[in-house]
């Protein structure tokens, strides 16, 4: 017992401490911006108790900072098992959404259990991310595996599934991130401008054969009076510096997914710019400081992992804030621990797990002490 109690306090010395404060603040103002858009959500949607959202909210954000807890004591050989069962099981979900799921707004990507929705495509990206580190890290051993055209095969079926559902935005996400775990992993130029092209073709394709693909970079392209875009320019515009005030926002009232899509424009109408910099900031930290430890892992599995998982919360923040910007076409994608969403959150926790305990400080972790 003492000698297990010994292990579980020197794994909690090794957390980053810089990365476990940074996910917890993001988690604390999601909270706090659930409190603002919550309210406005449910009249809405004609819920009558107005905190509804936030009570949601508030669970799933307790409920995630233990997962986040827990799973960042893991050893690397349980992260990778861990990741291999999570891949397994929503691939399998995966599959079965067309006959189990049920359907919103156009796109069958959710199952019910009882009052919760589980969107498993959330789960497949951290647990993608570590197996297809673990198998490109194989193959660099010198094991006779052939690691990335596995990944390339996983890669592509978890793909089809996604445009099944249909899901474009998560496929330009999951893509972004694969192409980059495959460079960094050494492949060369030539191949890496080759997938590219094809990347594009694929993109070119879902444009001229999925409406829905065609719609969403159309209504970018020639907005329509109205669009939630406009609304959230709107917020943002009025939010000034220093913002409306705490629950003083207006657009909030009318912009349909301002507690999930679009949380970023309600922080800004009511808290301004520089709580929006601040936003940036903390996802600005979070990918930089799991970068950093990436470059000084030894271990070549644990270092691709590391890399691959702070991609994922840098680019879908950036992509998400890029959406409230109108920089970009909407991809129906969340905020990391900020939009309200209990099944986002689950598995933002999971990842946010995973990359703590890859980053732990262990012996022989480190190239140089972080």
């Amino acid at each position: 017992m003492s000698q297990s109690r010994f292990s579980l306090s020197r794994a909690w010395r090794g957390i980053d401490q810089t990365l476990l404060f940074t996910f917890f603040a993001l988690i604390a103002i999601g909270v706090i911006l659930s409190f603002a858009a919550g309210p406005a959500a449910a009249e809405r949607r004609g819920i009558a108790d107005p905190f509804y959202y936030l009570y949601r909210h508030g669970a799933f954000s307790v409920l995630s900072a233990i997962i986040v807890l827990v799973l960042a004591t893991f050893s690397v050989r349980d992260v990778r098992r861990l990741a291999g069962l999570g891949l397994l099981c929503s691939l399998g979900v995966m599959l079965a959404i067309p006959f189990i799921g049920y359907e919103v707004n156009g796109a069958a990507r959710w199952i019910r259990f009882g009052g919760f929705s589980l969107q498993p495509s959330e789960f497949l990206k951290p647990s993608f991310i570590v197996i297809a580190a673990w198998l490109f890290a194989e193959e660099s051993r010198g094991e006779p595996v052939p690691g990335r055209l596995i990944a390339l095969g996983i890669f592509l079926f978890s793909v089809a599934l996604l445009i099944l559902q249909p899901d474009f935005g998560q496929t330009v996400l999951l893509g972004a991130i694969f192409g980059a775990m495959l460079f960094a992993a050494g492949l060369s130029m030539m191949w890496t401008v080759g997938l590219g092209v094809v990347a594009g073709a694929g993109a070119f394709a879902a444009y001229v054969f999925l409406p829905h693909v065609a719609a969403r970079i159309e209504g970018f392209l020639n907005p329509e009076q109205g669009a939630q875009t406009e609304f959230a320019l709107e917020a943002i515009s009025r939010g000034g510096l220093i913002g409306v005030g705490p629950g003083e926002g207006e657009i909030k009232r009318i912009l349909p997914e301002a507690n999930t899509d679009f949380v970023f424009s309600v922080a800004a109408e009511e808290y301004g710019l520089i709580a929006s910099l601040a936003i940036i900031g903390l996802y600005a930290i979070l990918f930089a400081r799991a970068w950093m430890n990436a470059m000084k892992l030894n271990d070549h599995f644990v270092q691709l992992a590391t890399a691959g998982l702070a991609l994922q919360f840098g680019l879908q923040a950036l992509i998400n804030i890029g959406v409230n910007l109108n920089i970009i076409p909407p991809k129906g994608m969340t905020l990391p621990f900020v939009s309200y969403g209990g099944s986002s959150m689950l598995a933002l926790a999971y990842g946010a797990g995973l990359l703590l305990a890859l980053t732990r400080r262990r012996p022989g972790a480190y190239s140089m002490n972080v």
